[in-house]
C-alpha cells in the first residue's frame, strides 16, 4: 500500500501546529493570538489520533516528507491549509472512523478560519 498520501497529510498537519505557534507568538492581535493558540493546542492530538488509527488499519508510516513551508500571515495560511486538507481527503482511505477524525480536523481548521476572519 502507498502510504505517501497519509504521510503527507499527517506531516503537513503536525507541521501546521508549529507554523500556527510561531504566528501566535508574532501577532499583535489578541484575537489572532487566541485563535492560533486554540488551533495549535488541539491539532497535534487530532493528527496523532488519525495517524494511530491509520496505522492500526494498514501499517506504520515509515517515511515522511522532509520539507515544509513557513507562513507569516494567518488568514492566507489557513485558507491554503483548508484547501490542502480538502484535496488530500480525496486521496486518503475511506474508512469511516478515519473520515470522522479528518472531519474533526476540518472542523478545527474551519473554526480557526472563522475566528481569524471575523473576530480579529
Amino acid at each position: 500500500m502507498n502510504h505517501k498520501p497519509a504521510a503527507t497529510f499527517v506531516a503537513t498537519l503536525l507541521h501546521s501546529a508549529t507554523v500556527a505557534h510561531l504566528m501566535h507568538l508574532q501577532t499583535k492581535s489578541y484575537a489572532t493570538h487566541v485563535a492560533l493558540g486554540d488551533y495549535y493546542a488541539a491539532i497535534v492530538g487530532l493528527v496523532d489520533k488519525y495517524a494511530e488509527a491509520y496505522q492500526g488499519c494498514y501499517a506504520i508510516i515509515d517515511e515522511y516528507p522532509a520539507t515544509f513551508p513557513v507562513a507569516k500571515e494567518p488568514k492566507g495560511y489557513f485558507k491554503r491549509l483548508y484547501e490542502f486538507v480538502d484535496a488530500a481527503r480525496k486521496t486518503l482511505p475511506k474508512e469511516s472512523h478515519l473520515d470522522n477524525i479528518a472531519d474533526e480536523i476540518s472542523e478545527l481548521i474551519d473554526s480557526t478560519r472563522y475566528k481569524l476572519n471575523n473576530l480579529s
